[in-house]
């Protein structure tokens, strides 16, 4: 190729336009693809982070080339055609289909698919093997934001739009570090924010994070205290009459419930509770009162809990509360974690969802699915799958036996990391789909399938604000990689589905795919690759016929609920699961950081991102250091009660007293012993099943000197 090509960038959810410049047009000579910011993008403006501007720098380092199977992970892998591994792995799904049935074979997705990608595997597996054990990271990141919104508003999908960063008259940021995660939405909002004296931002975080040093106040809460918070607000806007009483009226039900419970959170309490002060919680809900539009933000540190469905709930109540929705500049906006996982939300890329926002529980939502995809009568099976843990579980109890893993990483990803390994060491036969190899995961498959990656397939991916972007392609895939979908759907044919998976262009799983959001909250029929392509990056929702103004949701303040009203959702507090105790006093809370990008499975071969973050560490408190006789730099010990870790102390007062900070980027090759999930917990939110990432009690032992065994380097720079 050698025009410019626009595409979206692969990282997070934010989803800003790029532009990729061919090699002879950046600089004569040179080998390299540049990037650059797409300024026509509706949603980044032209503006683009360090991992977007470097992320073309990966895209030849340590790429999966071709098929390669072993018999047990004992032995090394050798290269196959792909005759040869499509055969494989289908007849082993057969075979463990006929025998053990549908429950036996699992898919683990990824926010980094595409949504065509997406989409073929919802219809192998939900569709054509009646199972609904396809469940994606996804599960780690954003399920607890799904369950609320549905709980409360009555459907997912996100109310806001980027524009209302630039219109808000008070921010309120809740576990969420956007400076460093979602970079280009905080730039949006800092610039609002400077050019507008009176506009408040108000963060909520146990770090003093770079987006906590720019607000008005930060609330530097105890971990686990987010709905003491929140219901101490609703509290003090009640107590003073700043309410919306007409909306709660007409709009809104189960408002007596939620009044009996927030009279239990006076200030007073809540402070004690939180660890603020009441000074602190009474501004915060003195900004709230006097902005005529508030917007809430949030992300992991809200949606990872054991209590996240719940927090995402009490937080939307603020905004019922207040009549805070529908209107520019306000409303409850949870900022996705990757650049798809909306696209996975609208296809139902978790184990409880189908296609077009429909719910697997629901008679009439399957009986949509199995007439679409001409299946018989009750082929669809009316129970969840299997979630991420669940999947874990199942491999410890051997009744999962095919287990297909596609552009995720969980053996550094999923929380009790030595848990899964063992379960992951069980598994008669796993497969990994990537464009990288190796990766920590790989060491547990039996077939690696090469996969396109960003840049080598085109397809959609839809960002926080509900904006689609076409990604074109604008080179060939590496070696003999394939288009996910493409995989998935030449399964599907060698399994006797081929009149199912005719498909030969993402831009006719799209088309199909499509169909299947008609008149649902995603309508985006409106939409096609042609569409996008001549047009740009497009806001649903988007039917094609009618004329709907997608900026913002409910803007008429009705909700897609069998009443029409949103709903009050009444919660009390109950706190970590795993609270500290004499034995494991500190509570060690998860993040990233701005130059990394989950596991590292890209960001890690970019040296500039390498040489920006060099080494894990641990934030302590001077307070704490100081019992525990730690200096900075020194060497510590992180246990809980499922494993361990080592990390160089950095003293900072960026931290809460009684609170550590682990960043959760490093696996096992790119430094020994630093596996943050090592220490975590599995228990998760009973609605959203996303386990408590962010919060597990441990304890701190000083080694002086870095441990002798210890390497930063990676393993994979050794290799090399």
């Amino acid at each position: 190729m050698t025009d410019n090509v626009k595409t979206l960038c692969p990282y997070c959810g934010v989803g800003c336009g790029l532009e990729v410049l061919p090699p002879n047009a950046s600089s004569p000579g040179n080998s390299n693809w540049k990037v650059k910011g797409d300024r026509a993008h509706p949603s980044s403006k032209g503006m683009v982070c360090v991992k977007g501007a470097t992320i073309t720098e990966s895209i030849d380092c340590d790429r999966a080339l071709y098929p390669m199977i072993r018999e047990s992970l004992d032995q090394p892998f050798r290269r196959a055609s792909w005759d040869e591994t499509l055969d494989l792995v289908a007849s082993r799904l057969k075979s463990v289909y006929e025998k053990s049935g549908g429950d036996a074979v699992c898919m683990y997705g990824s926010g980094q698919m595409q949504t065509e990608d997406y989409y073929v595997a919802q219809k192998l597996l939900k569709g054509c093997l009646g199972t609904n054990n396809f469940d994606s990271n996804s599960r780690l990141c954003m399920s607890s934001a799904v369950a609320g919104y549905v709980q409360s508003l009555g459907s997912d999908g996100p109310p806001c739009c980027y524009d209302d960063l630039e219109l808000t008259d008070c921010a309120f940021i809740i576990g969420a570090n956007a400076a460093e995660c979602h970079p280009i939405v905080f730039n949006r909002l800092q610039k609002h924010h400077k050019r507008h004296h009176d506009v408040k931002l108000i963060v909520v975080d146990p770090r003093r994070t770079p987006t906590a040093e720019v607000a008005d106040l930060h609330l530097a809460i105890q971990p686990g205290t987010d709905i003491d918070l929140l219901n101490g607000i609703a509290y003090l806007l009640r107590h003073w009459g700043e309410i919306d009483k007409s909306f709660i009226d007409e709009c809104t039900s189960q408002f007596s419930d939620f009044a009996e419970v927030i009279q239990h959170y006076p200030p007073q309490e809540v402070a004690k509770r939180c660890g603020i002060s009441v000074a602190d919680i009474e501004l915060a809900a003195r900004y709230w009162s006097q902005s005529e539009r508030v917007l809430s933000l949030w992300s992991q540190g809200v949606n990872q809990s054991s209590e996240g469905t719940a927090k995402v709930c009490s937080l939307i109540n603020l905004h019922l509360l207040t009549g805070q929705i529908g209107k520019p500049g306000s409303g409850p906006f949870s900022l996705t974690g990757q650049p798809n996982a909306m696209g996975g939300r609208e296809v139902g890329g978790l184990a409880h969802l189908l296609p077009g926002y429909r719910s697997v529980s629901n008679d009439q939502h399957r009986q949509d699915l199995e007439q679409f995809w001409q299946l018989p009568p009750g082929q669809i099976s009316p129970y969840p799958g299997r979630t991420a843990w669940d999947i874990i579980t199942g491999l410890e109890t051997g009744e999962v036996e095919f287990l297909w893993i596609v552009a995720t990483n969980p053996a550094v990803s999923l929380p009790d990391l030595e848990r899964v390994k063992a379960a992951l060491s069980k598994s008669p036969f796993t497969i990994c789909q990537d464009a990288y190899y190796p990766t920590e995961t790989t060491a547990y498959a039996h077939v690696l399938l090469p996969a396109a990656q960003w840049g080598e397939k085109t397809g959609t991916m839809t960002n926080s604000e509900r904006v689609v972007t076409l990604c074109s392609a604008f080179r060939p895939p590496v070696g003999s990689a394939l288009a996910d979908w493409d995989i998935i759907a030449q399964v599907a044919k060698r399994l006797g589905f081929g009149d199912k998976f005719a498909f030969t262009s993402s831009a006719q799983v799209y088309d199909e795919f499509v169909q299947l959001t008609r008149d649902r909250p995603c309508d985006i029929t409106g939409l096609s690759h042609e569409k996008l392509l001549t047009e740009g990056a497009i806001q649903w929702p988007c039917p094609d016929k009618g004329d709907i103004s997608p900026k913002r949701l409910y803007t008429d303040l009705r909700f897609p609920t069998a009443d029409g009203r949103a709903k009050f959702t009444s919660c009390h507090s109950r706190g970590l699961a795993e609270p500290p105790d004499p034995e494991y006093p500190f509570v060690l809370t998860t993040g990233r950081l701005y130059g990394h990008w989950h596991t590292q499975t890209r960001t890690g071969r970019i040296d500039k991102i390498r040489q920006m973050h060099p080494e894990p560490f641990i934030e302590i408190h001077p307070r704490d250091a100081h019992k525990l006789g730690i200096a900075d730099n020194e060497w510590v010990e992180v246990r809980s009660r499922r494993g361990i870790a080592q990390f160089p102390a950095k003293i900072t007062k960026a931290i809460a007293p009684n609170t550590v900070f682990v960043p959760m980027h490093w696996g096992y090759l790119w430094a020994e012993k630093s596996e943050a999930n090592a220490l975590t917990h599995p228990i998760s939110c009973p609605d959203s099943l996303q386990p408590e990432l962010k919060a597990c009690a441990v304890q701190i032992v000083s080694l002086a000197v870095k441990p002798a065994d210890y390497s930063s380097v990676s393993l994979l720079q050794t290799r090399s």
